[in-house]
């Protein structure tokens, strides 16, 4: 044993850059783990920090989640389950909840918070976002003392037109305590006098803007009389937060409220940090997993090839007495060897990309920056062992023929590629496609994104593995197919047809990572493509309005759909408001419209039913929902809405075009009651007659609502486009870090196959051939394995989309950009040939006696 790892460290020493490929693909594949488990870790165990609650050791909030337990019963056992899943809005707190905490021993005070969307505006009429781009809020001055705010100036709000404003705020609009501001909150927008100006005792706050109102005005904003989003506890001297928390919990038993202290804060300030969560820990485990299965099968070629350039050391070891046994014990501790620094290595590298990635995610804003990355040993400890056993298993399976050969064959094997027929691996090939093939049916199948994204990206690596099993066979097919046109370069395309003819395995060697480069990079783009064109198209279709108004601030207020509707020329105007709802623990998007004149401004497309009558008390539902739900026309639907508010509701319609227009469709009165923000996300207008409303006419009905404008259908599309692109670039960036992995392996396999045929190079050189004549045909087998490898990509990609689309859409209609297809390719095919020519040309600098000298 010892005998073999030292001859495995001195083989390892000798042959650097044989096993400088495998290393590098080691390595990026333990630093893509490393990554993937720091976010998957950040998910599950990320701190939030807290802004506005960091004056307050306690905070009581509703409970965010849907719960659904279920109980079992086996084999004279019991088994109760319990699961949650996070609601979409905030939900509130009953008032009196305040009147129970008071009575709580330890509680120096009790502070009732309200928090509504709440803007600033200017001058000039347009809504001032909060800092940075991000929220503003609306509150109570009486909540101050949560942060806590101090008065820098002026005064507390005493009426209801005063308002005090955040000293950012201030600082960026010139506002100081006596001037006139309007603000658009969740009504009409409205003026309000400066009446002084806050300031948190630790800095400005950084997430979020405030705005303070008198007690009876916020409560009014909020449109939630009767109700708070929260509720802050400040201890007496003396009593520990502990103390107090366990006290609040007693005082609030039997209901419904989570009491939260220290970082549990956060969550409930920061709601859309607490959802982030989930979405983390998706992607992480989404890119780990295709990380890892594309890191094995990158590996085990890298390996193949490496083993595959040694058959002549290993022939000759054969030759001499050492048996399989002591042959595969040689290759398996040079792969932990190299494992092991790879994985080391990778697992430090994966720290910055794990930041950048976060970064990325929130600068998309996929997640909010209030998440802190959070990570443990064990990311390192995982990406380590995940290079260990890759490493191991690569080595085993690549060198697995190579230890069985006979001496008696070694040495002739070790020259040439052994001739014959792989049946094992060919059969294994077939089942591995066959196995493609079921995932592909099973994908044109699934019909919600959560479902078919997993299974899409694990299609195009199992289709890879099989590309790769097949290979041999491919690369004896596309000789075959080529062998005509190739002739037509006497020498050059002679000796290529030649080599590849010859050497099938180290073409089926380069063909797959440069395919699944191909396959990979095509899905990535197109199902971004395929799903946004599927929904605009529905959308589009859908939309029969002549105008959409939309705002740039919080919304369309209802005054300004009011005026609207006394426009002349306009015959129906819908709003419009966002949401998802749970029904059981199922997730669905969903929409509020308001049922005057609908059916004149919208067309689902309904299949079942009818929009006639609808109501406060209907929902449509769209084609893929009812079925997974198995309800018709007339059933009741029990659904649970963004606030936690359980209502039952006749199902009136079966619709279509849910990829457009969301899951539910709900009456706009039922879900503005139990949104954050209750404004119009848009407006749809139909106007007809002779007196036919023009935009300049709608534009001045509404023109004194700040931000408000009214879009033609173009517009919208080019919005709904742009949203769209937002939404991808994360899946981009995301699975983008999988493409340059792969990318490397590319170059990194190529580069490895050329740089190995110094003495075939020597030999040619030797015979005649001039340096011309073999970079030819260096040029040659490169375009020979781009063109095979392109055909695969291209197959394997558009296989998988098209049942992506057949689940997704209904129609196997993948929606192809063609110049960013030829961007693929000729990403792809500039790596082919930078990764042969550059070696090439490199291998062919010594002379050629002196090459084959060396390597006798």
């Amino acid at each position: 044993m010892g005998l073999m790892l030292r001859y495995a460290f001195q083989t390892l020493k000798a042959r650097k850059g044989g096993f400088i490929g495998a290393f590098l693909a080691l390595m990026c594949a333990a630093a893509l783990v490393t990554a993937c488990g720091i976010l998957l870790e950040t998910g599950l165990r990320g701190t939030i920090g807290t802004e506005r609650y960091s004056g307050a050791p306690v905070v009581v909030g509703g409970d965010q989640n849907v719960h659904q337990t279920t109980v079992k019963h086996k084999k004279g056992k019991t088994k109760v389950k319990h699961k949650a899943k996070p609601l979409a809005e905030r939900v509130w707190l009953p008032a009196d909840t305040v009147d129970k905490l008071r009575s709580v021993p330890g509680a120096r005070s009790v502070v009732p918070e309200l928090t509504f969307p709440a803007y600033a505006v200017s001058p000039q009429g347009q809504v001032v976002p909060g800092v940075d781009g991000k929220p503003s809020y609306g509150h109570a001055w009486t909540s101050a003392a949560l942060t806590p705010f101090k008065l820098v100036a002026g005064h507390a709000p005493s009426a209801a037109g005063d308002v005090v404003v955040d000293r950012e705020l201030a600082s960026r609009t010139g506002l100081k305590p006596g001037a006139k501001l309007t603000v658009q909150s969740t009504d009409a927008p409205r003026a309000y006098t400066v009446s002084g100006i806050a300031a948190p005792a630790d800095g400005d706050l950084t997430q979020q803007t405030s705005l303070f109102f008198s007690a009876d005005e916020a409560t009014r904003l909020s449109g939630h009389d009767g109700q708070v989003s929260a509720i802050g506890v400040l201890p007496k001297q003396g009593v520990s937060d502990g103390q107090l928390a366990d006290q609040v919990r007693k005082a609030l038993s039997g209901t419904t409220a989570q009491v939260a202290t220290g970082g549990d804060r956060g969550p409930v300030e920061f709601l859309d940090a607490a959802k982030a969560r989930i979405k983390l820990v998706s992607m992480g485990g989404a890119i780990g997993g295709t990380s890892l299965l594309v890191a094995i099968l990158v590996v085990v070629g890298t390996f193949a090839l490496s083993i595959q350039q040694r058959y002549r050391e290993l022939a000759l070891l054969r030759a001499i007495a050492a048996t399989p046994k002591q042959i595969r014990q040689l290759i398996g501790r040079e792969a932990l060897i190299v494992g092991l620094l790879a994985g080391v290595t990778g697992s430090v590298l994966g720290l910055p990309i794990a930041y950048w990635l976060h970064a990325k995610f929130v600068d998309f804003k996929a997640i909010p920056d209030t998440l802190q990355v959070t990570f443990s040993v064990f990311p390192f400890f995982a990406a380590v062992g995940a290079a260990l056993l890759g490493a191991w298993a690569a080595a085993r399976i690549s060198a697995r023929r190579t230890a069985r050969i006979r001496p008696a064959e070694a040495l002739a094997e070790s020259a040439v590629e052994r001739p014959g027929f792989a049946w094992g691996r060919t059969l294994s090939g077939i089942l591995t496609l066959a196995g493609g093939i079921v995932l592909l049916v099973v994908l044109s199948v699934l019909d919600t994104e959560p479902a078919s994204t997993p299974v899409t990206f694990l299609t195009v690596v199992v289709l890879a593995v099989a590309v790769s099993l097949l290979g041999p066979l491919i690369a004896r097919v596309a000789v075959a197919l080529l062998g005509v046109p190739l002739r037509a370069s006497r020498v050059a395309g002679h000796l290529a047809t030649a080599n590849v003819r010859a050497n099938t395995k180290r073409m089926a060697s380069a063909i797959t990572p440069l395919a699944l480069l191909i396959g990979m990079a095509c899905t990535v783009f197109f199902v971004q493509t395929t799903m946004g064109d599927a929904a605009t198209a529905q959308a589009r279709d859908g939309n029969k309005a002549d105008w959409v108004v939309a705002s740039a601030g919080p919304g369309v207020p209802e005054q300004a759909t009011a005026a609207l509707r006394q426009t002349p020329g306009v015959t129906a105007v819908t709003e419009v408001v966002r949401t998802s709802v749970r029904i059981g623990l199922d997730k669905y998007p969903a929409q509020g419209l308001s049922a005057q004149g609908l059916r004149e401004t919208w067309d689902p497309d309904v299949t079942k039913g009818t929009l006639n009558g609808f109501g406060d008390g209907s929902v449509a539902v769209s084609e893929v929902a009812a079925d997974h739900l198995g309800k018709k026309p007339g059933d009741t639907m029990k659904v649970t809405l963004g606030d936690g508010t359980v209502v039952n509701l006749k199902v009136a319609a079966v619709y279509a075009r849910g990829l457009g227009f969301g899951d539910l469709t709900m009456s706009h009165a039922l879900v503005a009651r139990h949104v954050d923000n209750p404004l119009a996300s848009s407006v749809l207008v139909r106007t007809s007659g002779d007196g036919k409303a023009g935009r300049e006419q709608l534009q001045k009905a509404v023109g004194h609502f700040p931000g408000v404008g009214v879009l033609d259908r173009a517009q919208v599309e080019d919005l709904q486009a742009e949203v769209q692109q937002n939404n991808a670039e994360v899946n981009y960036v995301a699975m983008g870090l999988i493409i340059a992995f792969t990318a490397i392996a590319v170059v990194n396999t190529l580069a490895m196959s050329v740089s190995d045929r110094l003495r075939e190079f020597a030999l040619l050189r030797l015979v005649g051939t001039t340096r011309r004549q073999v970079m030819g045909m260096l040029r040659i087998e490169a375009g020979i394995v781009v063109l095979v490898a392109a055909a695969l990509g291209t197959g394997i990609a558009y296989a998988v989309l098209t049942a992506f689309s057949i689940g997704m859409t209904g129609a196997a209609a993948p929606s192809v950009a063609p110049l960013t297809y030829l961007a693929v390719l000729g990403f792809g095919g500039v790596l082919a040939l930078l990764a042969t020519v550059i070696p090439g040309r490199l291998a062919l600098t010594g002379r050629p006696a002196d090459v084959i000298g060396a390597r006798q």
